[in-house]
């Protein structure tokens, strides 16, 4: 079996602020295979990096544009230009509260971080590559698809333009097209004509990430169906193992041998030294189920350094 793929999760994130350049640019240093790219769209229809659709809890957008809030009391990337967004500094990822989420990371409001475009991080990949002879790829997420049609904009059409200006256009090209919604990753693969690979994420229904139903994509017959449209799938952690009584060994769940049976990639999400899931003391200990146990094909990981050497 080959070594897992290494996925940077919002790049160096253990490090650095999530979805930075420079922590982009420290996840490639540390020998990521695939840069994470979560993307959403301005109010002028240019298409960002950013792990959520709102800014309250990664900018200083409440201290800049105090009146900008929508009735929720949240600011959304979909309300602000593009010019807006870059002038906003990004932090450490804060609770509702103020508090990091991560408060051993990188310390919080600190730092000169900034929001930027897809075409600014494929340029910066693409500009790394050539200047090292390495051969990164890239491995974009959109963002709630629905939300943003409602909102006025296709997503879809747009990331693959940027995509294809970049020379990402085949399923031989470095580069996967990840989505938790089903129907639409069936739109881009059979409307949109992509030839990219594509990979369904699989959340928890309870999530609300889309009307994708989670729990019968997790089953034989789910997989078999994603199987005709994408080439993975990235489940959650937890979704590969269930733990009995206290003090009991992490059991397989069945979703990676399943998922296999039907000829998908198994990328799950998310190695966290910082955050280990239930059922796991070490990083090393859930490293060794995943890899050596279930056999995942590849990992997203906030801390890419730590993952390579334990491949090494």
């Amino acid at each position: 079996m080959s070594r897992p793929l290494i996925i940077a999760h919002r790049g160096a994130s253990g490090y650095l602020p999530e979805h930075t350049l420079p922590a982009k640019a420290l996840a490639y240093a540390m020998g990521a295979d695939f840069l994470e790219q979560d993307v959403v769209a301005t109010r002028d229809g240019q298409l960002v990096v950013l792990h959520d659709i709102h800014l309250d809890r990664v900018t200083n957008v409440a201290e800049v544009y105090p009146q900008r809030a929508r009735a929720d009391g949240r600011y959304y990337v979909r309300d602000f230009d593009l010019d807006e967004i870059r002038g906003l500094s990004v932090w450490e990822r804060m609770n509702e509260d103020g508090s990091p989420v991560y408060p051993n990371r990188f310390p919080a409001r600190s730092g000169s971080f900034r929001i930027h475009t897809l075409a600014d991080e494929l340029q910066l990949v693409d500009g790394l590559n050539k200047a090292t002879g390495g051969a990164t790829g890239v491995y974009p997420e959109i963002k709630a698809p629905a939300w943003h049609r409602e909102e006025g904009i296709d997503v879809a059409p747009a990331l693959l333009d940027v995509l294809r200006q970049h020379g990402y256009s085949d399923k031989s090209d470095a580069a996967f097209v990840q989505c938790f919604d089903a129907a639409e990753l069936r739109r881009i693969r059979d409307e949109l004509g992509c030839e990219l690979r594509l990979v369904q994420l699989i959340g928890e229904n309870n999530w609300g990430e889309s009307a994708t139903d989670y729990d019968y994509l997790k089953t034989p017959e789910g997989l078999e169906e994603l199987s005709a449209t994408v080439d993975g799938v990235g489940p959650w952690i937890n979704q590969l193992y269930r733990l009995g009584r206290k003090g009991a060994v992490p059991q397989p769940t069945g979703l990676v041998a399943a998922a296999h049976a039907a000829g998908l990639d198994v990328h799950p999400y998310t190695l966290r030294l910082d955050s280990l899931p239930p059922g796991f003391e070490t990083l090393d200990s859930l490293l060794d189920f995943l890899i050596d146990e279930l056999g995942v094909d590849g990992l997203f990981t906030d801390f890419p350094d730590i993952v390579r050497h334990r491949l090494a």
